[in-house]
């Protein structure tokens, strides 16, 4: 069974005879620690180390090279350096402070898009026409692809993710209340501009998923109110999801952080199926299959905290999870990046017993270099 074949068996519920074998890659300060432990120092990005330690992605997958969202991207130009700690513009309008070497996310001092002029210069940046969305030799590679062994996805963007980044959480909350129709136009914008790309790269390539980020979550549930999720998102969601039905695209997979429970059946409703990366401390996976059955499909879910002490805690942990794994429609890893409190050997050891778990005893790790310690 080759890796297409095992990533849309397992996510349809049919016989495989393992599941694909993903991680979700690695913080910076995670690789830094692996360096001094044994990680070979040329391997520094996710796909990097994944491929090193003979993992099949997530990282490794690949997706269609198309830009669905802000382009072009503009230049970013630092303020002031003050060694470790950069202020930093980021080209759009906005000015943000960068903790260098961290994988934090960047502390905005102002956001770009604050009004309805700001929007009109953002909108020259979500027309689908612009060159470079495509690239070049866009039919070469649609060639390409037709007999991949392998899974092929498109991403598609975020609707709330992507306002919240440019707007700020608070700027956007208000935004919703005051000037909902604003809201809804700067979705219907990306909306139009997401369709008419699907439609242009699907009618040359047969995708397996399609990719959607939102990180709309907090440890305590949705950032906005599930009534607006429902009105604003959920309707246009379903507007996507059913054009990439039409070139038989049905599995959509939603990257989103925190407690994602009373979002889930919204989108459900806008046909996307798949939840990822279902972080175990927030969001209970088995209650969200209890209630919705096969209609949602699951990735991720290995609590990253039972990692961190190695030995019988990785094993509980993965017993915990075997009722999932052998009902099917689940792919297991990490339930976010790896954290840098997780010694390289303790997640040789995980992934050693995980493999063992899942069915794949062949594949072996490289040998720890010593000398590199």
């Amino acid at each position: 069974m080759n890796h297409r074949e095992r990533f849309l068996r397992t996510l349809q519920f049919k016989d495989v005879d393992r599941v694909p074998d993903y991680e979700f890659g690695f913080w910076n300060e995670t690789v830094t620690r692996w360096h001094r432990e044994g990680l070979p120092l040329e391997k520094r990005t996710n796909r990097d180390i994944e491929l090193y330690l003979g993992l099949e992605g997530w990282d490794c997958l690949e997706w269609l090279p198309i830009r669905t969202g802000f382009w072009p991207p503009l230049p970013e130009r630092i303020i002031k350096d003050e060694g470790n700690r950069q202020i930093v513009d980021d080209g759009m309008g906005g000015i943000y402070i960068r903790t260098v070497g961290s994988s934090s996310v960047p502390h905005y001092i102002r956001y770009p898009l604050k009004n309805h002029d700001d929007w009109e210069r953002f909108r020259e940046f979500l027309t689908p026409d612009t060159p470079g969305r495509f690239p070049l030799n866009w039919e070469e590679i649609a060639k390409s692809y037709r007999d991949r062994d392998y899974p092929l996805g498109i991403s598609v963007g975020s609707l709330y993710g992507w306002l919240r980044n440019w707007m700020g959480v608070e700027g956007i909350s208000i935004a919703f209340y005051k000037d909902p129709d604003w809201v809804a136009e700067m979705m219907d914008t990306l909306v139009e501009l997401w369709i008419t790309i699907i439609r242009r790269a699907l009618r040359d390539v047969k995708v397996d998923f399609a990719s959607w980020w939102e990180d709309m979550c907090y440890s305590r549930g949705p950032l906005i109110s599930v009534r607006l999720f429902e009105e604003f998102m959920v309707p246009r969601y379903r507007k996507v999801t059913e054009v990439l039905k039409e070139y038989d695209v049905t599995i959509n997979v939603l990257d989103s952080d925190g407690d994602i429970s009373k979002l889930v059946p919204g989108w459900l409703k806008g046909g996307i199926n798949c939840m990822f990366p279902l972080e175990a401390r927030f969001t209970d996976a088995y209650k969200i299959r209890e209630e919705f059955g096969r209609k949602v499909l699951l990735m991720g879910y290995v609590n990253k905290l039972a990692i961190i002490p190695g030995g019988r805690s990785i094993d509980k942990e993965l017993e915990r999870l075997t009722p999932l794994l052998e009902e099917g429609g689940y792919i297991p890893m990490i339930d976010h990046r790896c954290p840098p409190e997780v010694s390289y050997e303790t997640y040789r050891e995980y992934l050693r017993k995980k493999r063992k778990w899942i069915g794949r005893e062949d594949a072996e790790l490289p040998p720890i270099n010593e000398k590199l310690k």
